[in-house]
């Protein structure tokens, strides 16, 4: 089987990068997903899979405690899975991509226009090349190969291409609430082919900090939210130590910071002359696999509740969790389907793979713990090229995990 998914995948790379192309070329940014799944249920439908085009709407998905999203309006963006239903008797699995991707941003520090999909030296340049396209055209080059093939597969295939990942999984939250969920799933986020069998959650944070207003000439009158502002950073700072300090997991042993509180955003103040009376700070704090959401926000309130200046026994600090959050996830590291991944790797790469954690958030959560779905994320690109001017991918990563993907989903699924 691995010689047969070798050659099949040798022979159509063309026809894939042309695919990974069109992908590309439709600028799927939030709000403007249509166009792209149109794309991937059109390429369903050739693929013979039974085709699932929806927008998400449901009273139960709009007002799920774990719905999070910039918009409830997604007239624009549908949701598509296709089913590869088995003859019976094998364990299904989900293969999930987000088509969603983050804005271009200043396109003068683009060497090419974003959404070309410009190919050079076995890279294809292009805004959501890497994070995720790359590993969707992996999950449907899978797909084709094994159906091609000719196999029958006694478990069921689901791809789940999801809106709105980038602000937090509403698309594959409608996915799993609609009932598409599996024994296990895989989901191609760029690992660098690394395989992460934990994947970190985050939320982002909103504080209010007070002082009172005052002339700048006597400023000694009023109170300068900025200068209080400064033992709230400092507190956040000891928080992000002491949550480091307490993370003892091996898969954690290459990363700097496991969990990191990052501060994003600092406003405040309307005057050059005037004493500010109210600073505003964003920022997100990371989730370990182990966590609950409930629970770092729990101890992120206590530290803000105990920030040593008296000025806050008077005037405490304001939190709000507001905007996007990612549900960690965590698999077995001897689950049955890490251990089909592995040997598949070392026999396509011929190398032992590098398992880590993942230091950021991804759908994976949202199955694992919403959708009872264990997850596994592995796929190409490197996430330092993502959400950066001139994303690229190496095109023959994208074909090896096709190649890896493939023959783990013959192993995982069995076959007639």
């Amino acid at each position: 089987m691995h010689t047969k998914v070798k050659q099949w995948i040798d022979q159509n790379k063309d026809d894939a990068t042309k695919l990974l192309q069109k992908l590309v070329q439709e600028g799927s940014v939030q709000e403007n997903e249509e166009g792209v799944q149109e794309l991937v249920r059109a390429h369903l439908e050739k693929l013979s899979l039974e085709v699932d085009y929806w927008i998400p709407c449901e009273d139960e998905f709009l007002n799920h405690p774990y719905f999070c999203a910039t918009r409830t309006d997604f007239s624009k963006s549908p949701n598509v899975v296709g089913t590869w239903k088995g003859t019976g008797g094998g364990k299904s699995i989900i293969l999930n991509g987000h088509i969603d991707v983050v804005p271009a941003g200043d396109l003068n520090q683009w060497d090419y226009d974003p959404y070309s999909g410009h190919i050079e030296n076995g890279k294809m340049y292009g805004r959501g090349v890497t994070d995720m396209k790359g590993g969707n055209l992996s999950l449907l080059l899978a797909i084709q190969c094994l159906k091609e093939l000719g196999v029958k597969l006694k478990g069921d295939v689901l791809f789940h291409s999801v809106i709105e990942e980038e602000s937090g999984g509403a698309g594959t939250l409608a996915a799993v609430l609609r009932g598409y969920t599996a024994d296990a799933a895989l989901v191609p986020e760029p690992t660098n082919m690394k395989i992460f069998p934990k994947q970190q959650g985050s939320m982002w944070f909103r504080l209010r900090v007070f002082g009172v207003s005052a002339h700048g000439g006597t400023r000694y009158e009023g109170v300068s939210a900025i200068e209080k502002a400064i033992p709230v950073i400092q507190t956040i700072q000891k928080l992000e130590k002491d949550r480091n300090e307490r993370v003892d997991d091996p898969l954690y042993a290459k990363t700097p910071i496991p969990l990191p509180i990052n501060i994003g955003k600092i406003q405040g103040g309307n005057w050059p002359s005037s004493v500010p009376d109210e600073i505003l700070i964003e920022g997100r704090i990371g989730v370990g696999p182990q966590e609950t959401l409930e629970d770092v926000k729990a101890e992120f309130e206590e530290a803000m509740r105990n920030v040593e200046d008296v000025w806050f026994e008077k005037h405490p600090i304001q939190v709000e969790w507001f905007g996007a959050q990612w549900l960690p996830g965590s698999i077995d590291v001897e689950h049955e389907l890490m251990g089909i991944l592995q040997d598949r790797y070392k026999e396509v790469i011929g190398a032992e793979p590098e398992i880590e954690a993942s230091p950021w958030g991804t759908d994976g959560g949202l199955l694992t713990q919403v959708g009872n779905t264990p997850s596994i994320v592995f796929g190409p690109g490197v996430t330092a090229y993502a959400h950066y001017p001139n994303e690229y991918i190496e095109l023959e990563k994208v074909f090896q995990a096709a190649e890896i993907i493939a023959l783990v989903i013959y192993d995982w699924c069995g076959s007639e």
